[in-house]
């Protein structure tokens, strides 16, 4: 009697440019409309497999995505020791019959989203507000080649009024060219937010995201190699100067100290990258605030815009 073989599910691994993710892709597309993010196991009823993944404990979060499947992981464990694992795991799965989006779900149901406008200290930019989260790491795109982690800000720069973009939590920043002023815009930027997001559409895709030199000065371990002083500037600059700047849709981030001159460097992005209020903000806000904090008046803050 002829042996009937099974065909076999194979997926590729790939690494991607984030080093705690890596990709998992298929023959095919496994989902072709819609993106999908999950960050626990609770999130998980349009995915049995996400489900079925973060039964693995260094499983951060799972995105589900065209033809392949990307995994966050905590720093547990490092992929090398478990990428074949996962993969096998995958396979097994999904050859079961077990199912990787259940379409019930997600029949082409838009996200109820909610995108409101707000002005900003800098009369170039408006900030657009969403009902929820659009990202866990902030994006700046200065121009459209820079866009590669974000298909909303790549969308966004077919406007030929739209100069730069930041992306951060919830909200998105838009810096605009002098042609067209914001009352003639701000409603066509809003809706296109809005009807973006219901659709379901990557506002930021992880796996994308380039590890700069400003992203590895927010990572705990570069926090830990500085030296005191450096590291009470930033949780002051985190603790009390961030919450605000990000309401006015920007961002600041501690970029150096030196003891010898007394000079602390900030980068300002967003809404606060040339904006005519900073020099104000920074002199009398920040600096000031520095030298009280720190008990030391030769303090001095410059920025340098993100």
């Amino acid at each position: 009697m002829q042996k009937i073989t099974k065909t076999m599910l194979k997926v590729t691994i790939k690494d991607t440019q984030n080093p705690a993710i890596v990709k998992f892709e298929f023959p095919e597309f496994i989902t072709k409309s819609q993106n999908f993010e999950f960050k626990n196991i609770d999130e998980t009823a349009a995915s049995p497999l996400a489900k079925q993944l973060f039964f693995l404990p260094f499983v951060k979060t799972v995105y589900i995505s065209g033809n392949f499947i990307a995994i966050e992981k905590f720093s547990i464990v490092e992929w090398h020791e478990v990428k074949e694992l996962v993969a096998e795991q995958i396979e097994t799965f999904v050859d079961k019959g077990g199912k990787i989006i259940n379409v019930e779900e997600n029949s082409s149901k838009k996200i109820p989203v909610t995108v409101y406008s707000e002005t900003t200290p800098n009369p170039s930019v408006m900030k657009f507000v969403a009902s929820k989260m659009l990202t866990k790491t902030m994006v700046e795109c200065k121009n459209i080649d820079q866009t590669a982690a974000s298909p909303l800000a790549k969308e966004l720069f077919k406007f030929p009024f739209v100069k730069e973009v930041f992306i951060d939590e919830n909200y998105v920043s838009i810096s605009k060219y002098d042609i067209s002023e914001w009352m003639e815009i701000t409603q066509e930027i809003r809706s296109f937010i809005k009807t973006y997001i219901e659709e379901g559409k990557t506002v930021i895709d992880e796996t994308q995201i380039i590890k700069t030199q400003n992203h590895e000065t927010q990572q705990e371990e570069y926090f830990e190699k500085l030296d005191a002083t450096s590291q009470q500037i930033i949780n002051i600059l985190e603790e009390y100067v961030k919450p605000a700047v990000q309401s006015d849709g920007g961002n600041i981030m501690f970029q150096s100290f030196d003891e010898k001159e007394k000079r602390v460097k900030v980068i300002l992005q967003g809404a606060c990258s040339g904006c005519p209020s900073s020099t104000f903000t920074l002199k009398n806000g920040i600096e000031n605030m520095l030298k009280e904090m720190l008990h030391d008046q030769e303090i001095k803050v410059e920025a340098v815009n993100g």
